[in-house]
């Protein structure tokens, strides 16, 4: 998947967040979109994931050189993201079955390997409602990394976890993020320094 910019800008009511980005983003390439809090990065994002349109501007899509429209988007991209909220009255197992039902699994990956993976096998059962914040966050995280889509987009994909859980999504990134267009939102080295393009916000202030 490639996503190119020309002359990008959002704003909310008349203040613009940021205006004037040209920029592609390359199918295969991992990209960090940096900034301070507040400054834009996660809605910038949902300009590139298509759920916002820019003020200003256009944004084009393409898969295997063949256009993409914004709609259909969402079928090539796996996201995680604080603001995305899980069904809290599954369980693990039906939170699991229920995602796999839009997305395939990656090669080599099934329902067992993901449970094991996240180390959860224990709260197979266990309503999401449940889960601390640190749980929740991983089950985001490998929802999004084991799913078989051009497309990973992480916002601030450390929230929420310890040094362990660290840890744990740098091995994620090792084993599932290769051949993706892959978009870090952060302000955190930790989350993005694997990344081989940087994009600051801050650069598309008016």
């Amino acid at each position: 998947m490639n996503i190119s910019l020309n002359n990008i800008g959002r704003r909310f009511n008349r203040d613009w967040i940021f205006r004037g980005i040209d920029y592609t983003f390359t199918s295969g390439d991992s990209y960090a979109i940096l900034g301070p809090n507040g400054s834009g990065k996660s809605t910038l994002l949902q300009v590139l994931n298509a759920s916002l349109s820019p003020s200003a501007g256009t944004i084009n899509f393409t898969f295997q050189d063949k256009p993409v429209e914004p709609e259909q988007v969402f079928n090539y991209l796996s996201l995680a993201a604080p603001y995305l909220e899980l069904i809290e009255e599954f369980t693990l197992n039906e939170m699991v079955d229920f995602h796999f039902r839009f997305k395939k699994y990656k090669d080599g990956m099934d329902k067992r390997g993901l449970i094991t993976l996240l180390n959860l096998a224990h709260s197979e059962n266990k309503l999401i409602r449940y889960f601390s914040s640190g749980m929740k966050q991983r089950l985001k995280l490998i929802l999004a990394f084991c799913a078989d889509t051009p497309m990973l987009m992480l916002d601030e994909p450390t929230s929420n976890l310890d040094t362990q859980g660290v840890d744990w999504y740098l091995s994620l990134v090792e084993q599932f993020a290769h051949n993706r267009l892959t978009i870090i939102c952060s302000n955190q080295e930790h989350e993005y320094g694997f990344c081989k393009h940087q994009l600051s916000i801050s650069d598309y202030k008016s």
